[in-house]
């Protein structure tokens, strides 16, 4: 496996597995990588030939008052982990490289960005539009694998990638979980052994509400109640949102229509979580 710092030398490897006919998969990540992390590699190996991963910790997506200087970073064990699975090459530029000069050129998708984690999260998604944008450039993937848990951030990848003809295909990989139901996530490491028995309830709550829609209950604020209800049963959990939204468009919903996803953030100690379930009523 080989390791690339610089652009030059990411594209110069790129362009020969291009060159012998390889199939590039992509999975970006910011590191402190888990079975989530993973489970995308393994997807990416079963449909391509070369498989890139990147480890940056991208800066324009924090906003001024986040978690970016605590971010989890584990770049030994990232390599190891990468190297276990067939990766063939990870890249891992720093600040510098990435962002050479002061970034006035930004890619905005609009209205979809506006409502959940865009909502709560100013300029967070400008800053993922625009880093994936300069990845998919520098490492030319044929195909980039994403996970279902940024569900909002997967639908605008998607439509960054369909607007601006992106010569590549974006997979989207089911959200992998502990044995609690906790969606896997870097930020994980954060929660103390209370709260991560706390925060198994963001899944309970998904589970409830899936109960629900499938009892015939359709009015939103009905079934936000019913999850609110039990995520306050976890004294440190704070919610963000509770949502249920069109799971193309992600426009709020009154009344559960066609493919509903149900969304949720919150914060249990220092860690913001998210989760969602796709609930089709069509």
């Amino acid at each position: 496996m080989d390791i690339a710092e610089s652009i030059r030398e990411i594209r110069e490897i790129v362009s020969q597995a291009h060159a012998a006919g390889k199939k590039i998969g992509f999975v970006p990540t910011m590191g402190a990588l888990h079975d989530g992390h993973f489970s995308l590699i393994k997807a990416a190996k079963e449909r391509c030939d070369f498989i890139v991963v990147s480890i940056f910790v991208n800066p324009t997506q924090f906003g001024p008052n986040e978690d970016i200087d605590k971010y989890p970073r584990t770049f030994e064990d990232d390599c190891l982990g990468c190297k276990a699975l067939g990766v063939d090459l990870v890249f891992a530029p720093s600040v510098s490289q990435m962002y050479p000069q002061e970034n006035i050129t930004w890619i905005n998708v609009q209205s979809l960005g506006d409502s959940l984690c865009g909502k709560s999260r100013p300029g967070h998604f400008r800053g993922v539009t625009t880093v994936c944008a300069k990845l998919f450039n520098i490492v030319s993937p044929d195909v980039a694998f994403f996970g279902q848990k940024d569900a909002q951030q997967a639908l605008i990848i998607k439509r960054m990638v369909a607007d601006l003809n992106m010569p590549l295909e974006i997979i989207i990989c089911p959200i992998i979980r502990e044995p609690s139901g906790l969606a896997m996530s870097s930020r994980n490491k954060y929660l103390s052994a209370e709260e991560r028995k706390q925060a198994s309830l963001i899944y309970a709550s998904l589970q409830h509400a899936e109960l629900l829609i499938a009892s015939g209950l359709r009015k939103s604020a009905d079934i936000k109640l019913e999850m609110q209800k039990m995520l306050n049963i976890g004294p440190e959990i704070k919610i963000d949102y509770i949502s249920l939204v069109d799971a193309e468009t992600l426009q709020e919903l009154e009344t559960l229509t066609g493919k509903v996803l149900v969304a949720i953030a919150v914060k249990i100690g220092t860690a913001r979580l998210i989760d969602n379930v796709i609930i089709d009523n069509t």
